[in-house]
């Protein structure tokens, strides 16, 4: 296990998904200083492509795609003085819980151990006390924000566990230049959503409305910022890409209206009005000062996740802003959110480098001891393992033996174009046949 030093730390990134990649790996460079930063990529259905990893932008010295399990025993196998300081999940929360009981068992009986470190990617606003049990047991679960790390820490208590993991900080991607006044010309950016809304219906109608708002201020640039290209998956399933709702909307996109991929920092920089139903994105245009409108014409759902932006003064409607209107936040919701840009933010990760850095110095860490046990939960756990490789006391299940070395020449190339077959075909079934069925059976 790692030596406890003073050389440059090694941190190992474990992410299944783009935005979780930039999360993790960002977050890594946030709570440890002048790292070396080792990327893995979970093998599944939203591996990031080439062009999602550079879009992103977030950098490794290394970076390869890996299976769960044998990312257990790589990080078991780094025994000596060049294994991993930390090690931070940046994954789904069953994905998280299988390697924290693969990673408890490997390590037991272990003298030193890495530190585990795990969080969120953005807004929490579904299933809170699923995924937060199913982090449980990593050293440090980050909140980003107050108001995260007061429900963290109550649905901890609530279940009788530990609540001592988790620790405040901020979302790692918040920056930028604040905003100073309008752009030449006045640029709307609706900020759009993989899975947020779900049906076709409601998708149609939020495309039309920016089309519309686009055709009353010919003046002004609207922007539809899409987060992947068809084919490609990101943290949720789009079964309904915008830019093939685009191609079939009633008479084309205006020219004043189009849509854009790229960092959504750089999309920011030009940016005069954020408008969204509840992305992450709103978070970074208020760290900003960008005017941010948080949609109501669906609703305030539960299901749509804008209802976490109750009291931050940006719900408003397009009829709201197609005649001018300009949200106005609210510095104390803002404050609670960790999104405030007037100096905090820089210190917000103070406390978690500080812990971390605690627990790497300290001579000897306890056994990782994840709430869900097969004695908490011996009809839930088993399954979540399961789909992951592992037995419930955290050993690999019989046929799920080591991947071999990559192999060289036309093997790998034969070997990379059938996983590219097999992914294209899945996300042929979610984004085409999947739909198509569900529309059959409403006959």
């Amino acid at each position: 296990m790692p030596s406890r030093t003073a050389s440059t730390p090694r941190v190992a990134v474990l992410a299944d998904s783009d935005t979780r990649w930039k999360w993790g790996a960002l977050t890594a460079c946030r709570i440890q200083s002048d790292i070396q930063l080792d990327g893995f990529l979970l093998r599944g259905r939203a591996t990031p492509t080439v062009r999602q990893l550079d879009e992103v932008g977030a950098r490794a010295d290394s970076l390869r795609e890996i299976r769960g399990i044998d990312f257990v025993r790589k990080i078991d196998r780094a025994a000596d003085g060049s294994g991993y300081d930390v090690v931070v999940l940046a994954c789904v929360g069953g994905a998280v819980q299988a390697v924290l009981h693969g990673l408890a068992r490997a390590w037991q009986g272990a003298d030193r151990r890495p530190v585990v470190v795990t969080g969120y990617v953005g807004v929490v606003y579904e299933k809170l006390a699923d995924g937060l049990l199913l982090r449980h047991g990593a050293d440090v679960v980050l909140a980003n924000s107050r108001h995260d790390a007061d429900r963290f820490r109550a649905v901890y208590r609530g279940v009788g566990a530990d609540d001592s993991s988790v620790v405040e900080c901020a979302l790692p991607f918040l920056g930028g230049e604040s905003y100073n006044g309008e752009h030449d010309p006045y640029t709307v950016v609706f900020a759009a959503q993989p899975s947020v809304p779900d049906s076709r219906a409601d998708r149609m109608y939020l495309l039309r409305r920016a089309v519309e708002h686009a055709r009353k201020h010919p003046e002004r640039e609207v922007l539809i910022k899409l987060r992947s290209k068809p084919g490609e998956h990101t943290t949720h399933i789009e079964e309904l890409p915008y830019q093939k709702l685009a191609a079939k909307a009633p008479g084309g996109l205006p020219a004043n209206c189009r849509l854009v991929y790229g960092n959504m920092g750089e999309v920011l920089d030009r940016t005069d009005l954020l408008v969204t139903v509840s992305s992450t994105a709103a978070l970074e245009s208020l760290h900003r000062g960008i005017p941010t409108a948080v949609l109501t014409d669906l609703g305030v759902r539960e299901v749509l996740g804008n209802h976490h932006f109750l009291g931050s003064g940006c719900l408003a409607s397009w009829d709201e802003l197609d005649a001018g209107h300009r949200p106005e936040p609210d510095a104390d919701w803002l404050a609670r959110q960790g999104v405030a840009s007037d100096g905090p933010y820089e210190k917000a990760f103070d406390a978690a480098r500080d812990r971390v850095t605690e627990l790497r110095e300290a001579d000897r860490l306890p056994p990782l001891a994840p709430y869900y046990t097969p004695r908490t939960a011996p009809g839930y756990l088993p399954g979540i393992l399961a789909r992951h490789g592992l037995d419930p006391r955290g050993e690999p299940l019989a046929g799920h033996t080591e991947a071999p070395e990559e192999a060289g020449g036309l093997r790998k190339i034969a070997r990379e174009t059938v996983r590219e077959a097999a992914r294209g075909a899945y996300r042929h079934g979610v984004q085409r046949v999947a739909p198509a069925i569900r529309r059959w059976g409403q006959l």
